[in-house]
């Protein structure tokens, strides 16, 4: 399902939501723990898990950046810098799993924006699958969902 883009008083967001049929520990083991993050996002890794703290990011040229942690509740919160913007990952119980709902909050919208939300997308996609023991194939994925954001972020800035 494709988030929902929305223009905000300041900015933007794109709104995700996942219904999993895993528990909330183990959603969160994937957003959290090293292990399992480079199996779906790579250069992202947890530094100091805790309000305060930071995430990295390895920029591939020999430097990691540090993303500041601007909320952390265990099992239920993460948020983070995403450079100017925001990333906040919400996991809630359900009756036959979680729902996992992330938030990205968007100072503006660039050329690049598409392809990060396309990305981000993928990333949840991603977190299912190697949860369900499945494989996706991430770039005919990105490339799919890619149009479809450039088609919804468009809408929604046009209006």
């Amino acid at each position: 399902m494709i988030a929902q883009i929305k223009k905000e008083k300041q900015g933007y967001t794109a709104h995700f939501e996942r219904h999993l049929q895993h528990s909330v520990e183990e959603v969160w083991s994937w957003l959290t723990e090293n292990e399992k993050l480079s199996q779906w996002f790579k250069e992202l890794r947890a530094g100091a898990l805790q309000e305060g703290g930071y995430m990295t990011f390895n920029m591939q040229n020999g430097t990691l950046e540090e993303l500041p942690i601007y909320e952390f509740k265990m099992y239920s919160v993460l948020e983070f810098s995403w450079w100017a913007d925001t990333v906040r990952f919400e996991l809630s119980p359900e009756t036959d799993g979680c729902k996992l709902t992330m938030i990205e909050k968007l100072v503006e919208i660039t050329d690049h924006t598409p392809k990060d939300v396309a990305g981000w997308h993928v990333c949840l996609d991603v977190i299912e699958a190697l949860m369900d023991g499945r494989t996706i194939e991430r770039m005919e994925e990105w490339k799919k969902w890619y149009e479809k954001y450039q088609e919804a972020i468009g809408a929604v800035t046009q209006n």
